[in-house]
C-alpha cells in the first residue's frame, strides 16, 4: 500500500507552485532587499549551473521585491560561472509606477576565503501580464516542428548529448530531427535548434519558467559543428503573455558567429499558438 502511494505521488503531475522547479528556485527573505538561496546541483551543465535556471531564481526574487509580479523584460550579464551551493541575492528597486516597476538584482556566492563573488547581475522591468490588451499585430509564425512523437530526446541518440548532465533529467525536450545532425556527427551548419519543451514532472509553464525555457535547449553552436561549453555573456528575455497549459515550441537561430562569439535568438510559442517569450543572448563560441 505504501509503495503504491509513493508511486502515485511520483507519477502525479506537478503544479505551478508545487514542483521541483519552484522548490529549487525558492528564495528566503533575510532582510529588506536581501534573499538567501540554494543553487541546486540538479540544474547543472558539466560543472556550471544553467543560466536560465539562474535567471528564473533572480526573477523570483525580483517578483517578491517589486510591486508588480510578472517579468516583462529581463536583461542579465553573466560575470562568473555559478556552482551548486548557497548564494545570496541582493535586490534594489529602481523605479515604481502604476503599470510598470523596474529593479536590479545580483547573485553572489562565496569564495574559499569567505568573500562574496558576484555571479550574475540583472536589470528588469515587471508588470501585470493579465492587464495587457488582446490586440496582436504580427508577422511571426510558430516554427514548423514535427509532432512530439516524431521528435527525439536525449535517450534516443547513440550517445549522450555533449555537455549534458543533471539538468536533462528535469527537462522534457524533444528536438526536431532536422536540427540534431550534430548528435550523429553530421551537423547541418545552419545554426538552428528547434523542439518541444516542458518540465519532466509535468508542471505547466508560467512567466518564471519561461526564463528557463529560453536557455534550456542545446546550443546552436552544435549544429555549426562546434562542441563544448557555450557560456552566456549576456541574455535579454521578453515575456509577452502568460502561457497556456501544455508543451511549448522553441525555435533558436544563430545568424552570425565571428570573433569567437555568437548570438542566439529564441522564440517560444505556447500550445495556443501564441508567441509567449523572445530572447537574444551573446555567448562565447566553443573552441571545439
Amino acid at each position: 500500500m505504501a509503495q503504491a502511494a509513493a508511486q502515485a505521488r511520483q507519477t502525479a503531475q506537478a503544479t505551478i507552485g508545487d514542483s521541483e522547479f519552484d522548490r529549487d528556485t525558492a528564495v528566503t527573505l533575510r532582510e529588506e532587499g536581501v534573499y538567501d538561496a540554494e543553487l541546486s546541483a540538479g540544474w547543472t551543465i558539466i560543472h556550471a549551473v544553467n543560466g536560465g535556471y539562474l535567471l528564473a531564481m533572480l526573477g523570483r526574487a525580483l517578483g517578491e521585491a517589486l510591486p508588480h509580479s510578472d517579468p516583462f523584460s529581463v536583461s542579465a550579464h553573466y560575470l562568473t560561472a555559478s556552482v551548486p551551493g548557497p548564494a545570496v541575492i541582493r535586490t534594489q528597486v529602481v523605479r515604481t509606477g502604476r503599470t510598470l516597476s523596474t529593479g536590479e538584482a545580483s547573485l553572489f556566492q562565496y569564495a574559499e576565503d569567505g568573500t562574496e563573488v558576484e555571479r550574475i547581475r540583472v536589470l528588469a522591468t515587471y508588470g501585470d501580464l493579465d492587464g495587457l490588451t488582446d490586440e496582436v499585430r504580427t508577422s511571426a509564425e510558430p516554427p514548423a516542428i514535427p509532432p512530439r512523437e516524431h521528435c527525439l530526446g536525449p535517450s534516443d541518440g547513440p550517445a549522450p548529448i555533449p555537455g549534458s548532465s543533471a539538468i536533462t533529467e528535469r527537462l522534457d525536450i524533444k528536438l526536431d530531427p532536422a536540427t540534431i545532425g550534430w548528435a550523429v556527427g553530421a551537423p547541418s551548419g545552419k545554426g538552428e535548434m528547434r523542439g518541444w519543451f516542458g518540465l519532466a514532472d509535468g508542471r505547466d509553464a508560467d512567466p518564471l519558467s519561461l526564463l528557463l525555457t529560453v536557455d534550456a535547449l542545446p546550443p546552436t553552436s552544435f549544429e555549426l559543428g562546434l562542441k563544448g561549453w557555450t557560456p552566456t555573456i549576456e541574455l535579454t528575455t521578453h515575456i509577452r503573455c502568460r502561457p497556456a497549459p501544455g508543451h511549448l515550441r522553441v525555435s533558436i537561430t544563430t545568424r552570425n558567429l565571428a570573433g569567437g562569439f555568437l548570438e542566439e535568438d529564441a522564440d517560444v510559442w505556447d500550445s495556443a499558438g501564441r508567441l509567449v517569450a523572445q530572447s537574444r543572448q551573446l555567448a562565447r563560441a566553443p573552441r571545439g
